[in-house]
């Protein structure tokens, strides 16, 4: 009898062996209908891949430090174009100082012919 016992465990062994490796099959399957299901919900709700989302992400960066380099050149320019005016301004008379009654611009005085 010891070997109908034997041969009846290596039996159920066999069995649960097998239906293991069913069970890992189906479990497959299954993650595989279900992946497929779920990329194709996403699909539909217009969705963007992680990839676009990184590329996205990554153009954002790049253009934000690109304002804020720009915003400190404007910023150096516009210090430059204050300072260059300030400094014309200080050397050169406005131009109503500079015109005199006889200067020839039809001021009084001005009896000179044409």
């Amino acid at each position: 009898m010891p070997e109908t016992r034997g041969r009846m465990f290596d039996d159920f062994s066999k069995l649960m062996s097998d239906a293991a490796e069913m069970a890992h099959g189906v479990r497959k399957e299954a993650e595989s209908v279900m992946r497929a299901q779920a990329e194709k919900f996403l699909a539909s709700m217009d969705v963007v891949s992680r990839e676009e989302f990184e590329a996205t992400k990554a153009m954002a960066v790049k253009a934000r430090e690109e304002n804020e380099r720009l915003e400190k050149r404007i910023g150096a320019l516009e210090t430059q174009i204050a300072a260059f005016e300030t400094k014309m301004t200080q050397k050169t008379p406005s131009p109503a100082a500079t015109i005199s009654p006889h200067s020839g611009f039809g001021g009084e005085g001005d009896n000179q012919p044409i």
